[in-house]
């Protein structure tokens, strides 16, 4: 009998704690989720209806232009609270605040950046119209913290804290962070002037050379094509920026229509308007240039002081000294001196600014709703001369039928040297003299071949008149879309088959090195029985980045083992590193010119690399080389930055661990760090759909939200949802009493 009341009190118990968890799921994470159907008030000049699609996409109609802005900042918030919270401190270098020490090194950074102080000079300047665009969206997101506190989304109970109001500034600084994300291109500088200490200067600037000799015009990882390539006789424009993977993802999907607005695509949450997506007239697609933004400039400073010298005179260093908020510790201190070139940092025994194009002062234009508006190619242009992003190329497609792409930002014009290096700050010489004009940034229109493909590659010609640095990518995406659009299989494209090219995982790089590695092993009529069966599964290869597959395994290792014998050769110290995004066009170069003054043996090279990579493939997935798996290598886990710590549970809040294809040279770009963070397509047939597009998770950042990891399965197998669907609840928000 004592048994049975000793169990019975063991499984009561058990209960209990069950009952306690759920109810503790439902009041910290289950009642957070919004409101998506219904009325609520807000203050508003006229009601405002959020329509939701089966994804959960919100639809906005309002009569004015201040009530949609105002709505987009409330839905946004709705879904993605604290992705926009994130975002914020992120850019403002205060998540050590929330997190603890653990972030100072990002909020450091950041602060290196002075993105805080570049978004309040951008706040003094903006035009009327373009403050009230913002101050609407602030107000809308505001609204929301407002009517939920108490009720915040889960990641802020797990941290203990609540979100302040939004700002202006904290829109801004969001931006800016995307900007430096996307331009960060000082690190490239310093690791190639580390190189060149003890390194061959010809071969050391061969492997930086920012041209590959095959770049095919233009670049970035989009396409666009006339009526005649598609089945509805209407122009086609596709767009998938390849981004760091995150959960959420990067993009909000939306749909904004009001006040003689109408426009679909995808933002930045905590950015108002659309920044890739389409109207009724126009469709457009943003990659990124990859041009260099960014110098070093070594000064003669003190760093006691602050006193340095510029053009024969001493000037006085701006000092920015700040508190950095720390979570369950003192506050710690930053401080850091500003010359004209910008704020400085220590590279060995030497004082150096750093330079940036987002730090400069230049007229800022907060154009995406211009752009939004556009209705042909000479709005379009005229929308982009002053759009507020890192050096871009932006893909254009029109209801008539016209193409074209765009090359956008400010792009520093120097003399005398690449911007390759830091060089001497002291004299002015080498100070930047200004931006290539718009007018004469490339510009593509209506070519006669009726597409435009491009793939983050030099979309600059080998003559043009400015000097041209950057870190461009390889050949091979953009050559591999060309030879697919070209193909005889598809005649006509449908969006559909758009989704799947985009999905494309065939590596012609790394096909082009298997033939010349078993080229090389037939040549010296090699035997050696354990490189016998990596030359047979690489004979036997199509260059298809598959997870099942042995093959792409071994030439992976054996580019990466190869990279590492060219880099050491030319930097002439053992350890040399080597990963710049042009870096196997130019490996590849070197081998189909078996270049001399390199190796005195090419082949030689080639199977050691092969030897060197297969032991480590055998140390990792055993002696057998036809049971290794690219998948296992290219493993990815897609993590929630605070739920994945849930003890027990955690996991299930993260995407994977999953087996990937594609690689780096792919048009489906994936790495440890990088994905598709989304995929569009924009077909101006009769389709009302608007297009196709999908998100690697889904809509919500609530972890218990249906929309949470929803769009998953389709994004593995590149199937779309359309853009503009009907509508599955409805939100209407009335105006406050």
């Amino acid at each position: 009998m004592r048994l049975n009341r000793l169990v019975k009190f063991i499984n009561s118990l058990i209960g209990l704690v069950i009952l306690a968890a759920l109810a503790a799921t439902w009041w910290y994470a289950w009642r957070p989720l919004p409101q998506t159907s219904g009325t609520l008030t807000a203050p508003l000049a006229a009601p405002v209806t959020i329509h939701r699609d089966a994804r959960g996409l919100p639809s906005i109609e309002a009569k004015s232009l201040e009530d949609l802005l105002f709505t987009q900042g409330f839905a946004t918030a709705q879904d993605r609270l604290w992705q926009m919270e994130t975002l914020r401190r992120a850019a403002t270098g205060t998540l050590s605040e929330v997190i603890g020490p653990t972030a100072l090194p990002i909020d450091r950074e950041t602060r290196s950046l002075r993105v805080a102080r570049i978004a309040e000079l951008q706040l003094a300047v903006l035009s009327p119209a373009d403050r009230a665009t913002l101050a609407a969206y602030a107000r809308g997101v505001n609204h929301y913290i407002r009517t939920q506190r108490g009720n915040y989304p889960v990641e802020f109970r797990l941290l203990g804290f609540d979100p302040r109001p939004w700002r202006i500034e904290d829109s801004l600084a969001i931006g800016l962070i995307m900007f430096r994300n996307l331009s960060a291109s000082g690190r490239t500088e310093l690791e190639k002037n580390i190189l060149l200490q003890k390194g061959d200067p010809e071969k050391i600037n061969f492997l930086y050379s920012p041209r590959s000799g095959q770049d095919i015009q233009p670049g970035s990882n989009a396409w666009a094509l006339a009526g005649s390539h598609t089945a509805s006789g209407k122009a086609l424009l596709a767009n998938d920026p390849h981004l760091e993977h995150s959960l959420p993802g990067t993009w909000h999907a939306l749909h904004l229509r009001g006040d003689g607005l109408d426009v679909s695509g995808f933002t930045v949450p905590g950015l108002p308007g659309v920044i890739i997506g389409r109207n009724a007239h126009i469709a457009w697609g943003i990659t990124n240039l990859g041009f260099d933004s960014q110098d070093y400039f070594l000064e003669q400073l003190d760093p006691n002081t602050g006193r340095y010298l510029y053009k024969g005179q001493f000037l006085q260093a701006e000092l920015d000294r700040e508190l950095i908020p720390v979570k369950n510790a003192s506050p710690v201190e930053f401080k850091q001196w500003v010359t004209v070139h910008g704020p400085v940092s220590t590279i060995g025994n030497r004082q150096a600014a750093l330079q940036w194009t987002a730090a400069i002062p230049t007229p800022f234009q907060f154009s995406i709703l211009t752009l939004n508006r556009a209705t042909n190619w000479a709005e379009f242009r005229a929308a982009l001369e002053f759009f507020p992003a890192a050096s871009s190329n932006f893909v254009y497609a029109d209801l008539a039928g016209n193409i074209g792409l765009q090359v956008t930002g400010q792009l520093p014009i120097r003399r005398n040297r690449a911007g390759d290096v830091p060089v001497e700050g002291t004299s002015g010489e080498f100070d930047w003299v200004g931006f290539i004009p718009f007018a004469e940034l490339p510009s593509f229109y209506n070519p006669p071949s009726g597409r435009i493909l491009t793939a983050n590659q030099n979309p600059f010609p080998a003559d043009y008149k400015y000097i041209v640095s950057g870190d461009f990518a390889p050949p091979y995406r953009a050559r591999q879309i060309a030879d697919r659009l070209d193909s005889p299989d598809i005649k006509k494209w449908t969006p559909a088959d758009t989704l799947r090219l985009q999905a494309d995982v065939y590596s012609g790089f790394s096909h082009h090195l298997a033939a010349h590695v078993v080229k090389a092993w037939q040549r010296r009529q090699a035997s050696d029985p354990n490189l016998a069966p990596a030359i047979e599964l690489l004979k036997q290869w199509n260059g298809q980045m598959m997870p099942d597959l042995s093959a792409p395994l071994v030439i992976t290792y054996t580019y990466q083992h190869l990279r590492r014998m060219v880099i050491e050769k030319a930097a002439r110290q053992p350890g040399a590193t080597y990963e710049l995004r042009i870096g196997p066009a130019h490996i590849e170069s070197l081998l189909d010119r078996q270049t001399p003054g390199w190796f005195p043996d090419w082949d030689a090279v080639l199977l050691r690399a092969l030897g060197e990579g297969v032991e480590e493939g055998q140390r990792s997935q055993g002696s057998d080389l036809r049971k290794w798996r690219y998948g296992l290598y290219n493993q990815i886990t897609i993590r929630h930055p605070v739920l994945e710590r849930i003890p027990y549970v955690g996991g299930y809040f993260n995407l994977g661990p999953y087996q990937a294809n594609g690689s780096s040279t792919t048009i489906k770009q994936t790495s440890a760090r990088l994905l598709p963070s989304m995929r569009f397509v924009a077909d101006f047939g009769p389709d009302p759909s608007g297009g196709l597009y999908h998100l690697p998770a889904g809509l919500s950042g609530h972890a218990l939200s249906s929309h949470f990891k929803d769009q998953w399965r389709a994004y593995q197998s590149a199937e779309g949802f359309p853009l503009n669907a009907p509508a599955a609840e409805t939100l209407i928000l009335q105006p406050t009493p």
